[in-house]
């Protein structure tokens, strides 16, 4: 692996560990620090990060890391909508018995769990459990532009709830109906109610995200509110 890719790797992981935060500035010779990679490779690194939208490069005060506000919550989420409606809706298509399986075996594990008693273990499992979900509908699409793509968005959803959504024995519930919903239509076989159980997933994940309570998140889709406005 090229001295850069682990830059970015060590970048990203100690982003979503928190050990550097949205908004802050840090140093090329912090990263050296953080990463424990030469400088020369955090160079490397800086360009790719630029491109991604992960850092502001500001003049003699280093790099920014990205901010987390409403513009980078709306944006995320619908472009991560438009790339899971496709995915869900080829993996219902397409996806052998053993792989929907597999997935409604890990999601029915952690909502049991779950039940007996939300801890804080629990949670970090459910969490995994779930960004695992939604990485394998994308990976299934066997499309690697479309993977690399979603990763990215995915830091920078992953960034909005560590910046704005606490997951909570109280958020973990619905969001396990939710998956429960998507996965029943799945199994069905059914894409049209599956694109719209993930509209309703992600609308519910954006409006939570973005401290909007849960009133009329079920009449509100990303769908039906495109029609909305065009009439």
């Amino acid at each position: 692996m090229k001295l850069r890719e682990k830059a970015y790797q060590s970048f990203t992981r100690h982003l979503l560990a928190m050990d550097i935060r949205p908004g802050q500035f840090v140093t090329q010779r912090e990263m050296v620090a953080l990463t424990g990679l030469t400088l020369g490779a955090i160079r490397e690194m800086i360009p790719r990060l630029e491109a991604l939208g992960l850092i502001v490069t500001v003049p003699q005060r280093g790099m920014q890391i990205a901010h987390v506000d409403l513009k980078l919550v709306r944006n995320a989420f619908q472009f991560r909508a438009i790339l899971e409606r496709e995915a869900v809706a080829a993996f219902t298509r397409r996806a052998s018995d053993e792989d929907i399986a597999a997935l409604a075996g890990d999601l029915a594990r952690v909502r049991a769990k779950s039940e007996r008693g939300v801890t804080r273990a629990v949670l970090e499992e459910a969490q995994a459990v779930d960004w695992g979900f939604h990485d394998a509908l994308i990976d299934a699409l066997g499309n690697e532009i479309i993977s690399d793509v979603y990763r990215v968005n995915s830091i920078k959803i992953r960034l909005i709830r560590l910046e704005r959504v606490v997951l909570s024995p109280e958020t973990l519930a619905p969001a396990m109906e939710e998956h429960a919903r998507i996965m029943a239509a799945i199994q069905s076989r059914d894409p049209v109610r599956a694109v719209e159980a993930m509209d309703l997933h992600l609308t519910s994940a954006q409006n939570r995200a973005m401290g909007i309570g849960a009133v009329a998140i079920a009449e509100e889709t990303p769908q039906r509110a495109g029609r909305r406005r065009r009439s």
